[in-house]
């Protein structure tokens, strides 16, 4: 059995091949990455892992990765993930994420494979919500509000034409916040702890810079993602869509709280920053995910408290 994964070098990814390379024996790791993706994230599986050198916007390269490694599974990974970078940049974001995505899917149908396609779609794609809407069902009505979120509605769609159409075996994940160990720092949380991790080696002032703190976010950790990734492509019913998360909902500033806590330094203080604040943000992120564990019976095992903690840390060895 073959599986191959799209953006391998990235948090999710890097954590999905180590699951399956640890977890499931008699499945053959392919990755897919550009010639210039760094290595960092695989440090501990790189030699383990078959990489297919391709970027997603090249139809033609593509298809040979496809060729060459004939997956039984396909975890698309690989995106413009940001949301602020997706107001710098929407036309990278929409050609990465909406292109790169029909490209994968076209290459898998015309080399006439037929594998179990992970679309990952996003919490996103749902918008701003009410709070009489939360917790968010799958039949909520999709409102992007960033360039990012609109990208990945169109990701989300195409999976479901390709299904619609060509039968390709097609199902998408709206995974909520998920973060923990290589987080990228464009990302609240890890910007946040890697400010407190240079606070702590005296790189910075004790002053914790920051963006929106009011939105409410459920939180789950990459690790437990991963494992409902493998469930998903496992369990659950081609050309549907599932959200995915976890059990933890608090605002941002509160999950700031957490992590200023867990610190060895005691007067941390907090600064809004103007250009940290997107032009439209979602304030309700709290997803049903009952859909998704009736079919899998997959929950989230690893608290909150740990996750904060490892992403701390992870920033701790490296500033």
């Amino acid at each position: 059995m073959r599986a191959l994964i799209t953006g391998i070098t990235g948090m999710v990814g890097s954590h999905l091949a180590e699951y399956l390379l640890r977890n499931q024996p008699e499945i053959e790791v392919f990755g897919l990455k550009r010639w210039r993706s760094p290595m960092d994230n695989l440090e501990n599986v790189k030699h383990q892992v078959r990489f297919l050198n391709a970027d997603l916007l090249d139809l033609t390269g593509t298809r040979n990765a496809i060729l060459e490694a004939k997956p039984d599974f396909v975890f698309h990974l690989a995106a413009q993930s940001d949301v602020k970078t997706s107001f710098l940049n929407p036309s990278i974001t929409l050609q990465v994420n909406v292109l790169g995505t029909f490209h994968l899917l076209e290459a898998i149908r015309l080399e006439g494979i037929d594998p179990v396609i992970h679309i990952c779609s996003s919490s996103e794609v749902y918008g701003d919500v009410l709070p009489e809407d939360v917790p968010i069902l799958e039949t909520h009505p999709l409102a992007p509000a960033s360039p990012y979120a609109v990208s990945k509605v169109g990701e989300d769609l195409i999976g479901l034409q390709f299904f619609l159409s060509y039968k390709l075996k097609t199902i998408r994940s709206r995974m909520f916040t998920h973060t923990g160990p290589r987080r990228g720092e464009v990302f609240a949380e890890s910007a946040f702890a890697k400010q407190i991790a240079r606070i702590e080696k005296g790189l910075q002032e004790p002053v914790v810079h920051v963006g929106n703190l009011d939105s409410v976010r459920t939180f789950a950790d990459v690790r437990d993602a991963v494992y409902a990734y493998w469930l998903l492509v496992n369990k659950c019913t081609p050309g549907e869509a599932y959200n995915i998360g976890g059990n933890r909902t608090m605002k941002v500033g509160e999950m700031l709280k957490y992590l200023i806590s867990l610190s060895t330094v005691k007067s941390i203080r907090v600064e809004v920053m103007p250009e940290l604040l997107r032009p439209s943000d979602v304030t309700y992120q709290v997803p049903s995910v009952d859909k998704f564990c009736r079919q899998t019976g997959w929950k989230p095992e690893i608290p909150f408290e740990q996750t904060m903690m490892d992403l701390l840390n992870y920033w701790r060895e490296r500033v």
